[in-house]
């Protein structure tokens, strides 16, 4: 008789780092991750909004977990700038213990790029290339710069987790950059799967979500066919909320069966 390995009852001691973490998907990741860390965890929250990441820190720190010794730091940064990357390692360094068994890094960061045009229209190269620096280059470097910081030890597990979408697999249409930046993300973290077999890699597809960044789609997208059906899904309630969909994520984590490298949508868990 076999018997299939018990799913863990948490993630370990880990050091967590959760970029775009002061509002919709990052905020349900910080809040749901936190409860699945041993004491002594430490969680590392990125974004632009200070005072939004000051008020999940408060949160957290007030809770269960907070009093039983959890760590949350907080790092203002915009990711599209230079040194961002940077400073969120240092804090990352700073905050870690010897006892920790656990690196976790979760690119959620991103932002949707202006839907209103289609690709025909995008001449000015500094647009593009300021969108593509805080979706595409930051993310790089930031996991670079983790990956430096941390290196491979016996005892210690290194996750990364990119925050996909079905954009990175299929055309939308006058959702050029956000389409590119996706498709981008998905392929760097397969050769980064590749690269570094010892990893763990996954890039993972939340749905459709509840979000400031779906309202944005549905009111300002320029293909009356793509906005119509994201009216379609919040009048027939197919939108998600992000605490349904952060739910698969962390099964994902907790399970630890998936192919490393691999893209999985909510809908295949």
């Amino acid at each position: 008789m076999s018997f299939s390995e018990p799913i863990r009852a948490d993630l370990g001691r880990v050091l967590c780092v959760i970029t775009g973490a002061s509002k919709g998907f990052g905020r349900a990741v910080a809040r749901q991750l936190s409860r699945l860390v041993q004491p002594r965890s430490a969680l590392v929250l990125v974004a632009r909004s200070a005072d939004k990441l000051r008020a999940l820190q408060a949160e957290l720190a007030a809770s269960e977990v907070g009093r039983a010794g959890l760590l949350v730091e907080c790092v203002v940064a915009d990711l599209g700038e230079l040194e961002a990357p940077g400073s969120v390692v240092r804090a990352c360094q700073q905050v870690f213990t010897d006892d920790m068994d656990h690196i976790l890094l979760i690119n959620n960061a991103a932002s949707l790029g202006d839907v209103s045009r289609y690709a025909r229209s995008f001449t000015n190269r500094d647009d593009v290339d300021s969108y593509l620096s805080f979706n595409v280059s930051s993310c790089l470097c930031l996991t670079a710069g983790i990956l430096q910081a941390f290196p491979q030890r016996p005892g210690v597990k290194r996750t990364v987790v990119n925050i996909s979408s079905l954009c990175a697999q299929q055309p939308f249409s006058s959702w050029v950059l956000y389409c590119t930046s996706k498709a981008a993300r998905d392929m760097m973290f397969r050769v980064l799967a590749a690269e570094e077999p010892e990893l763990r890699v996954l890039s993972y597809a939340p749905g459709p979500l509840d979000t400031d960044m779906f309202s944005t789609a549905k009111s300002t997208t320029a293909d009356p066919s793509i906005r119509k059906s994201f009216s379609d899904m919040s009048t027939q309630g197919q939108v998600l909320t992000c605490e349904e969909s952060c739910s698969k994520l962390m099964k994902l984590l907790m399970e630890d069966t998936y192919p490393s490298g691999a893209h999985i949508d909510f809908y295949d868990v």
